[in-house]
């Protein structure tokens, strides 16, 4: 099928489905699923431009669902959510204009590809040494104890020094937590949506649990929240600059709206370090895509 809008043909049944794997991802570690939706529309030969504001565009749709079935179990920290859009609106915005510049110099692909890449192996490197680190430790491993004792006084550390104003988020179990930090974490986790596509939570959910110190229910069912405010502003900014496909976001809707309920309700029967455990090698799947779609310059249809 030729969607007219950025001139790419893509058979239907590709988009459902990948709709409905990245639903479930979403719904599941709190992501926005852009860690594997992004690569994978790229290399169905969606220009890197296109990629961004389409992904954005799905990623709003599918939170909503995500989100109400978080809303019912009791995950969702909005006091949290909404101080993170303050953050996270101006982080977008700067984002798209970043994007609109490379357009006007051509190596958008090449640029904003390199750089999903190189975010998405920091992450999986990252959660594989703070998961490889938690589970030695529930082994008694007593060096493994010691180093995650350092990143857990790191986000208690940033709790007690962070500038004011200061919030109290009880659903979070924080007594005291510095408002222009928050703000920082959302506005760097905005930036990377604005520019790489999605709503960023394979930046902005690590640094809810490991810098603000958030419990990993609570970061994915919020994260989700304030993905549904995001990225229905990206979707805005990114359409009036002409780098939206609203019918590709439409197709992959259809199954993303199914997929994020099932994995909502799948994060109930998992312990968060089974959750970020199972998170770690997408974003590698992802990065692989990408420098597959690089190298080769054809979809793989």
């Amino acid at each position: 099928m030729l969607f007219p809008i950025s001139h790419v043909q893509i058979a239907p049944a590709y988009l459902v489905a990948l709709g409905f794997v990245v639903g479930v991802f979403g719904g599941f570690f709190g992501v926005g699923g852009s860690f594997l939706a992004g690569p994978v529309l790229f290399g169905f030969g969606l220009p890197m431009n296109f990629v961004v504001g389409t992904d954005l565009a799905h990623i709003a749709g599918k939170s909503v669902v995500a989100a109400r079935r978080h809303h019912k179990l009791g995950n969702i920290d909005y006091r949290l959510g909404l101080l993170m859009v303050i953050g996270t609106i101006p982080g977008v915005e700067l984002g798209a204009q970043l994007i609109e510049y490379l357009k006007r110099t051509a190596h958008v692909d090449v640029v904003v590809g390199s750089c999903f890449v190189a975010i998405l192996l920091a992450t999986a490197a990252f959660m594989t040494w703070e998961t490889t680190k938690t589970l030695r430790a529930s082994r008694g491993e007593r060096a493994a104890k010691r180093d995650l004792n350092y990143l857990r006084r790191l986000s208690r550390w940033i709790q007690r020094v962070g500038p004011p104003p200061y919030v109290n988020l009880p659903v979070s179990n924080i007594r005291r937590l510095s408002v222009p930090v928050l703000v920082l974490v959302s506005f760097v986790g905005g930036l990377f949506s604005g520019f790489l596509g999605g709503g960023a939570g394979y930046i902005r959910m690590p640094s809810l649990i490991y810098i603000v110190g958030v419990p990993t229910h609570v970061a994915v069912a919020t994260d989700l929240f304030e993905i549904i405010i995001s990225a229905g502003y990206g979707t805005i900014s990114h359409a009036l600059k002409g780098n939206v496909d609203i019918l590709i976001a439409l197709v992959m809707q259809t199954g993303a709206a199914i997929g994020a309920q099932i994995g909502a309700q799948l994060t109930e029967y998992y312990k968060g370090v089974q959750i970020r455990m199972a998170f770690i090698p997408l974003p590698i799947i992802g990065a692989a895509l990408i420098v597959y779609g690089l190298l080769s310059g054809h979809p793989f249809q």
